[in-house]
């Protein structure tokens, strides 16, 4: 299981902080929730979270030990994180331990889900995948939303499996723009 160790810190938590904040900070442009549909909401930028921290790696996946190492860290670097976020937002320190565990299960069938999903030869499973997950608390997903989404996440894990291992390692992947609002000519 990815997460049986995710209680255990990094040996080096600083060393992924830099991967982790250009992670943060790709899930939180505003293109994904005004012109994609996710909920901007807990759940939603929950969710795009862990797809960028899916996308990232599944990149590192197969690189070595050191890649290894560094996707493993991103982890506990996230579920920490988001104990910190629980903190903050005043839960109960007997709920904490709770709320994170089930953040743990829930990223690690993402993580699982997204990876049969992204190997799969049409855009379905990943649509599937999205309008689960991403999507999960909106009831009717736009087409649109879910196409641009999984075109999306096809090149971005294109352009990080185009991208020096060592970039990501130094904390400084590219990824794509988010997806712009989609123009209906028909009523402009």
């Amino acid at each position: 299981m990815v997460l049986q160790n995710w209680f255990r810190r990094a040996s080096d938590p600083a060393a992924v902080a830099p991967l982790y904040a250009r992670i943060v900070a790709q899930a939180r442009q505003t293109g994904f929730y005004r012109d994609c549909g996710v909920p901007d909401s807990l759940d939603g930028r929950f969710d795009l979270l862990v797809l960028h921290v899916f996308l990232v790696m599944h990149r590192l996946k197969g690189g070595g030990a050191e890649a290894g190492a560094a996707a493993q860290h991103l982890l506990e670097h996230m579920v920490t994180d988001l104990d910190r976020s629980v903190r903050e937002m005043g839960v109960a320190d007997l709920g904490v331990g709770r709320r994170i565990t089930a953040m743990a299960n829930a990223i690690n069938g993402r993580l699982h889900t997204y990876d049969r999903a992204l190997a799969a030869d049409d855009d379905l499973p990943l649509q599937v995948a999205l309008d689960n997950n991403l999507y999960g608390t909106v009831h009717d997903t736009a087409a649109g939303d879910l196409d641009a989404m999984a075109g999306y996440v096809r090149a971005a894990a294109a352009l990080l499996n185009d991208q020096p291992l060592a970039r990501l390692l130094a904390g400084d992947p590219a990824f794509p723009a988010a997806p712009q609002r989609r123009i209906d000519h028909a009523h402009a």
